[in-house]
C-alpha cells in the first residue's frame, strides 16, 4: 500500500503546466424510477450483460528519464483481476469490459484528451485508474461536465467539490483529511510543544493551506511564522527556488524550528533537501501523500545522501508496508493475483530489476488494479441491476463501512465524505527500516471516521 504511486507520481512534478478545462458538454440521459423511487434506466455504457470502464494508465514511456521505478505492462495486470472480478459475479452482475487508454502526466493536457475520449468517443460508464490533474480541471471534466464517475487516487478535497458529490471516489485520505487527522493527533500527543511552525505549500496546494492547515494550526494555537506558497509551474523551478531561499532566510529570522509542508511539489528532493541543509534541526511535518513522500526518502537512502533530508519527517497515516503485506488484505489481493497468473505476487520489500537500470513496480500495479477494481465492484454490487449514476451516487450516500482491500483495516463511504480512508496513526520516517527505509509508528492505528 505504501509504494502504490511513489514512481510515476515523481515524473508528475516534472512539468506542472495547468491548461485550461475541457470545455462542458454533460451527457444526459432521461430516467424513469421505480415504485421504490429508484431509477431504472441503465447507465451510460451499461447493458443488461456488460459494463463498460475506462482504465486510465500512466505511459511510462514519457517518465522513464525521471523516474527509479517504471511499470510494465500494466493492462495485463488489471485484466487478471477484471477477470477475477467477471468470474466472481461481475459488477451487479455484469461483465466488466475495459477500455484501456495511456497518458503522459507531465502536463494535463493529455488527461484533458482523456476526458473527451472516455466520455463522448467511448461513453464509459466509469474510469478507474492513475488519473491525475493537479488543478483539478481533467477530473472536474468527466465528474462535472460528463457526469462520469471517477475512481482514482492523488485528489484533494478542494477538488472533489467542483464536481456532483458521489461521483468521484478517492481509494484513501485527502489532504484535508490528513490534516484534521494529523493536527488531532500531534495535539493529543504534546508534538508541537515548544515549536514555532510555519507552512510551505505550492500554488496547487494553495487552497489547502489556507483552508485547512492554517486554520488547523491557530486552533491548536501554536505560534506561527510566515506561510510560503511556491510558483511551481513547468519545470523550471528557478523562480520557486529563489522563493524558497527568500523564505527560509525570513523563517530564520523569525525563529522558526518546525515547517509545515502541503503539497506534492514542494514535498520533492529539490525543496525539502534545500530547507535541510539551511535548517538541519527543523522538524518537518507533512499532510502529502504518505506514499510520495517515503518515495522521495527511500530515493536520497538509494543514492546514499548522509543525512537523509527526509529522516523523522511526521505525518498520519496508516499501516507500514510490512504490516500491510501481512495483513488480510495485502493477502487477498497477492491470492487473486497468484490465482489468475500462477505466479507468487512480489511484497513490497521486493525488488525486481527493470531494463535500463530501473526496477519495476510491480507490487504497486498489482495493488492499484486490486484495490479499484474490487471498491469499484463492492459500490456497484451495492446498487444493483438498475445500475446509473443516481443510482450509484445514492448507494456511495448510504453505504456506510467498507472493505478497501488496497488501504487499511478501517474504511467507510458516506454523505459528505468520499474519501473512504479511516485507518490512521502518528509516524515518522525511519530511513533505516528494512531494505529502503519505511514509517515508523509514533501512536498505535485508530478508526478516525470524518463525522
Amino acid at each position: 500500500m505504501r509504494e502504490r504511486h511513489v514512481v510515476w507520481i515523481l515524473a508528475l512534478l516534472i512539468g506542472a503546466t495547468l491548461l485550461a478545462s475541457c470545455s462542458s458538454g454533460g451527457k444526459t440521459t432521461s430516467t424513469t424510477a421505480s415504485s421504490s423511487g429508484q431509477s431504472t434506466t441503465l447507465g451510460v455504457g451499461v447493458t443488461a450483460k456488460t459494463i463498460k470502464v475506462g482504465v486510465s494508465l500512466v505511459d511510462f514511456s514519457c517518465i522513464e528519464q525521471f523516474v527509479n521505478q517504471i511499470r510494465v505492462n500494466q493492462n495485463v495486470i488489471y485484466d487478471n483481476f477484471i477477470k477475477y472480478v467477471n468470474d466472481h459475479g461481475g459488477v451487479a452482475g455484469r461483465t466488466v469490459v475495459p477500455d484501456y487508454q495511456y497518458f503522459c502526466p507531465i502536463q494535463n493536457a493529455q488527461a484533458l484528451a482523456l476526458c473527451t475520449k472516455f466520455t463522448e468517443d467511448d461513453h464509459v460508464f466509469a474510469v478507474i485508474g492513475n488519473f491525475v490533474d493537479f488543478s483539478g480541471d481533467a477530473q472536474t471534466c468527466l465528474a462535472k461536465d460528463h457526469n462520469t464517475v471517477l475512481v482514482t487516487f492523488q485528489l484533494s478535497q478542494a477538488i472533489m467539490n467542483l464536481s456532483p458529490p458521489g461521483l468521484i471516489i478517492l481509494p484513501g485520505p485527502t489532504p484535508e483529511r490528513v490534516d484534521t487527522v494529523l493536527l488531532n493527533l500531534m495535539q493529543k500527543e504534546h508534538t508541537l510543544k515548544g515549536k514555532k511552525i510555519a507552512v510551505l505549500g505550492e500554488l496547487t496546494s494553495q487552497n489547502v493551506v489556507n483552508d485547512s492547515v492554517v486554520p488547523g494550526l491557530k486552533r491548536l494555537g501554536v505560534p506561527m511564522g510566515s506561510t510560503a506558497i511556491l510558483d511551481v509551474t513547468g519545470s523550471d523551478t528557478s523562480a520557486a527556488q529563489t522563493q524558497l531561499d527568500s523564505f527560509i532566510e525570513r523563517w530564520k529570522s523569525e525563529d522558526v524550528n518546525a515547517l509545515f509542508v502541503s503539497g506534492t511539489q514542494v514535498t520533492s528532493q529539490q525543496f525539502i533537501e534545500k530547507v535541510r541543509a539551511e535548517m538541519p534541526n527543523v522538524m518537518l511535518v507533512t499532510d502529502n501523500d504518505a506514499t510520495v513522500t517515503l518515495g522521495y526518502g527511500q530515493q536520497e537512502r538509494q543514492i546514499g545522501r548522509k543525512p537523509n533530508p527526509y529522516e523523522g519527517i511526521i505525518t498520519a497515516g496508516g499501516p507500514t508496508s510490512a504490516e500491510y503485506d501481512a495483513g488480510p488484505n495485502w493477502k487477498f489481493c497477492a491470492s487473486v493475483y497468484k490465482e489468475e497468473t500462477g505466479k507468487v505476487a512480489p511484497n513490497a520489500e521486493t525488488i525486481i530489476p527493470g531494463p535500463n537500470g530501473k526496477t519495476l513496480d510491480t507490487y504497486g500495479n498489482i495493488n492499484d488494479a486490486c484495490q479499484l477494481l474490487t471498491l469499484f465492484q463492492e459500490i456497484g454490487n451495492r446498487v444493483g441491476k438498475n445500475l446509473n449514476v443516481a443510482n450509484w451516487v445514492h448507494a456511495v450516500n448510504t453505504y456506510g463501512p467498507i472493505r478497501d482491500y488496497g488501504g487499511g483495516q478501517y474504511a467507510s463511504l458516506h454523505t459528505g465524505k468520499y474519501d473512504d480512508d479511516d485507518t490512521f496513526r502518528l509516524e515518522t520516517l525511519n530511513s533505516s527500516l528494512g531494505p529502503k527505509g519505511d514509517w515508523q509508528p509514533l501512536t498505535p492505528l485508530e478508526d478516525v471516521p470524518k463525522q
